[in-house]
């Protein structure tokens, strides 16, 4: 089984390059992978083929990646769906889930999230249906850990009281106008689950321009976009990026030559008081 990842490659919005740029990442040092049954951001076949390139060369084993992808609702789709509509949702996760495999190229995944409840406030019977049918590809061993994507703080709550199986990743868009989506993680950080934090550069450009974020990165001799994903390290984030340029692919891995001190986790943590 994969170990948890310490920083993963997104693949949304790649399209016909999403093979292209998965195999250099993953040839880049990324052992860890997130795509979606998706056709509408994601090209999850694109990834499957990237995978199967990678894995052929031999330079890891299957048992070294982590690969990750979502069971996504239809209202989340566009016409290019990976399962009949018509049927109920856990049929639906059960053809989606499939399809994963196939697009995949492997026999297992290692995290199956559901990409956002159907509803903005609270979970519905369709979550937990839907839940459900992934708890049981969990319990055959297909999916080594199931997850919840675009989740609030008063729904994950509610899904780890109510699940047999509670998620164990927390995947979220993280504001830094929103401290970084402090109350989730601090709730994940508590009850055992990994936070992993997507859009860390692109949410966040104003405070990211400022002058501190500017004089921290100079003083460790690293990148704005290196100093970002160590503080999400730091501070018990799992990081995702989504560059499509090489070098930094390259630069996003070497960040594992020094840390930040406690106080300046808190002024990266409270950058949008001080950007403001």
């Amino acid at each position: 089984m994969a170990k948890i990842p310490q920083i993963i490659y997104g693949t949304a919005w790649k399209e016909d390059r999403t093979a292209e740029l998965t195999l250099k990442a993953l040839e880049s040092g990324f052992t860890a992978i997130d795509t979606a049954n998706q056709r509408k951001h994601y090209f999850e076949e694109g990834v499957g083929n990237a995978l199967v390139q990678f894995l052929r060369s031999g330079a890891r084993p299957r048992d070294e990646l982590f690969i990750q992808t979502k069971f996504t609702y239809q209202a989340g789709q566009d016409d290019r769906l990976p399962y009949d509509p018509n049927a109920p949702l856990a049929e639906q996760v059960r053809q989606s889930f499939h399809s994963s495999l196939e697009h995949l190229g492997v026999d297992y995944i290692d995290s199956y999230v559901l990409h956002g409840p159907s509803t903005s406030v609270g979970l519905t019977d369709a979550d937990m249906e839907v839940w459900a049918a992934m708890e049981a590809f969990h319990s055959a061993g297909k999916a080594r850990m199931l997850g919840v994507s675009n989740v609030n703080l008063q729904q994950l709550k509610l899904l780890c009281r109510t699940a047999h199986t509670p998620p164990e990743f927390v995947q979220n868009r993280c504001f830094a106008s929103m401290f970084w989506d402090k109350n989730v993680r601090d709730f994940c950080r508590d009850n055992g689950i990994y936070y992993q934090g997507f859009s860390l550069l692109t949410a966040n450009m104003p405070e990211l321009r400022s002058p501190a974020i500017s004089a921290l990165a100079q003083e460790k001799g690293k990148t704005v976009p290196q100093l970002i994903f160590r503080f999400a390290i730091d501070s018990g984030m799992i990081p995702l990026t989504g560059t499509t340029d090489e070098t930094h692919m390259r630069q996003d891995m070497d960040i594992f030559d020094f840390e930040l001190s406690p106080q300046e986790i808190e002024v990266i943590e409270n950058i949008s008081v001080k950007a403001a």
